[in-house]
């Protein structure tokens, strides 16, 4: 076999249609959009959910309730397995861990998650805590304390 032998596989590859090429294709003089309209134009473009001027569904559908989404309280979460990169009796702040890469945004504040073990005894300033966070840190000799 060589390079210049090389085939595509039959019904691989598909030509583009060409519009607007004689009547023998079924795409000639209208190219497929049928006589006039704003469909017909260039630069037609609809938007999402736009029904031809009818009124939409998802106006036509009753609005109920409350929604807390824009107010909602988003915290910046942390493992315990993640706080074994300190040394042993390091106060972990914050600061700390943004200045180390581990969270990027405090959002509302920091919460700590159970997930993973703690091997060093650490003091965790943090805004909440999950109760298995809570445990497995002051098991392990460190503290916490809610900022």
């Amino acid at each position: 076999m060589k390079l210049h032998t090389l085939k595509f596989n039959e019904g691989s590859k598909k030509s583009n249609k060409r519009v607007g090429r004689g009547s023998s294709s079924g795409l000639g003089k209208t190219s497929g959009r049928g006589h006039k309209g704003q469909k017909s134009r260039s630069g037609y473009s609809r938007k999402a959910g736009f029904e031809g001027g009818q009124l939409p569904l998802f106006r036509r559908i009753p609005k109920r309730g409350f929604s807390n989404y824009e107010f909602k309280t988003e915290y910046a979460v942390i493992n315990l397995s993640d706080l074994n990169k300190f040394e042993n009796e390091t106060v972990v702040t914050p600061e700390l861990l943004k200045d180390t890469g581990l969270i990027k945004k405090q959002l509302s504040g920091i919460k700590v998650l159970g997930k993973g073990n703690v091997e060093k005894k650490l003091t965790v300033r943090a805004h909440k805590f999950s109760e298995t966070a809570r445990t497995k840190i002051e098991a392990a000799g460190g503290n916490i304390e809610v900022i």
